[in-house]
């Protein structure tokens, strides 16, 4: 914390608003993980088949689910790369601003909402808020964190999501238990709107970096394909979709494999065994990680995440069950501030945020396939067997990040066990 105190004193006040900010962000999307899928489930009409040119789809009631679910990330994916640019043209500002407001609008919509249609169309509104506000929240601590001391900020100012997930599924799942899903819903967008107003306050004095030539639509996506071809984002970004893709299968299935097993467990401690482990991991790998490296941390991470995937998919305990979320959330708790970590080194202020919706927009693309292709085989190999693949994905990322994280075989595999330094950083 030494380093937070030393900063300069319009810099402290702003990453304490926008922390704030970014807690009750959480806090509302939080709050709803452990309710969405049992909502969906109760209004679903049950298991439909659709017709369409001959072809027919027999859709259960986990596959609108998982459809529904899913389209939260079709939302993220497609607004991903245009807020990045606009965080880079207009400011990291106005992409949070643009994520707090629908965060306090989509809840409402939940209060009218039940066809299974609209909420696909809703969940697909309510993704934009992630794909803006993480893009902006992620891009504006870099920019008012000093080199030297990047990750250990980053760590710090990543502990609203754990923070927010301790608290925010709790509060779901008792008010959806004790007052229905309604009250959830205005709660919901009420601590959206308290984000919005702490956003606002935010005082960003920022130059737009990118030339007005160099911010056609052609341009733009020009470069897109030029960043994402490159190895030093393609292979971050091909691990975030993996790891996106198991993300996807534990959100959608979680509440539906709760009750189908039987365990007596409260759902919201699972969400919360999460959150603590990520909360520690935060703390203590983020300024480690600027002495030691991101590539130990991040296969470290990708092995908790395995693992805890095989625990979840044997689990026949609520112990099991703690112990699954406590190495899911060591595995987020690295993963995801590493992997900002490691896409600042490797880019240029003027183009950070369309880095960013590049390689977190891998992770968007993992969970729009996971929900809806998985949960067709949900009937035929059971949760469980959900649970065993999405292992499978986290060893996979392993092997490519141990295989192809570096300039080559021996490099890479010597920067993920923190015996190398990142040869694509900027910094050298």
């Amino acid at each position: 914390m030494k380093v937070f105190i030393a900063l300069e004193r319009h810099k402290r006040r702003n990453l304490i608003l926008l922390f704030g900010s970014g807690l009750l962000f959480w806090l509302s999307m939080t709050s709803l993980l452990p309710v969405l899928p049992a909502y969906i489930q109760d209004v679903s009409p049950g298991s439909v088949t659709l017709e369409w040119w001959g072809f027919r789809w027999f859709l259960s009631v986990e596959s609108q689910v998982g459809l529904v679910m899913g389209c939260f990330a079709v939302g993220l994916l497609l607004s991903r790369s245009r807020v990045g640019r606009l965080a880079d043209i207009r400011g990291r500002k106005v992409a949070v601003l643009i994520g707090t407001t629908v965060v306090a609008l989509a809840p409402l919509g939940y209060l009218f909402v039940e066809s299974i249609p609209l909420l696909m169309v809703l969940r697909g509104f309510h993704g934009i808020s992630i794909a803006a506000f993480t893009t902006g929240y992620s891009a504006l601590v870099v920019d008012l964190s000093p080199l030297k001391h990047r990750g250990e900020l980053i760590g710090y100012m990543s502990l609203v999501v754990p923070i927010g997930m301790s608290m925010g599924p709790a509060v779901g799942g008792y008010m959806s238990t004790g007052f229905g899903y309604g009250p959830l819903f205005v709660a919901s967008a009420i601590a959206g709107l308290l984000a919005l107003i702490f956003a606002s306050l935010v005082q960003e004095d920022f130059t737009a970096l990118v030339r007005d030539k160099d911010s056609s639509p052609a341009q733009a996506k020009q470069r897109f394909w030029q960043l994402l071809t490159s190895r030093s984002l393609r292979v971050p970004a091909a691990i975030m979709m993996l790891i996106g893709l198991l993300f996807g299968t534990l959100i959608t299935f979680l509440p539906l494999y709760f009750r189908a097993s039987g365990i007596d467990l409260n759902i919201g401690l699972f969400y919360t065994g999460t959150a603590i482990a990520s909360f520690v991991v935060r703390l203590l790998t983020g300024s480690a990680s600027d002495r030691y490296g991101r590539g130990l941390f991040i296969t470290v991470s990708l092995i908790c995440y395995g693992v805890s995937m095989i625990l979840l998919a044997i689990a026949q305990t609520g112990v099991t069950f703690l112990l699954a979320a406590m190495l899911e959330g060591c595995g987020a708790g690295m993963l995801i501030p590493m992997a900002i970590a490691l896409m600042s080194d490797r880019s240029q202020n003027h183009e950070r945020g369309l880095v960013y919706a590049i390689c977190i927009g891998g992770f968007d693309l993992g969970i729009a396939i996971g929900g809806p292709v998985l949960g067709l085989f949900a009937n035929s190999i059971g949760y469980r067997g959900l649970y065993f693949l999405a292992s499978g994905f986290a060893w996979l990322a392993l092997i490519i990040f141990v295989t192809q994280g570096g300039k080559n075989l021996p490099h890479s595999w010597r920067f993920a066990t923190g015996r190398a330094k990142d040869c694509f950083a900027l910094d050298g």
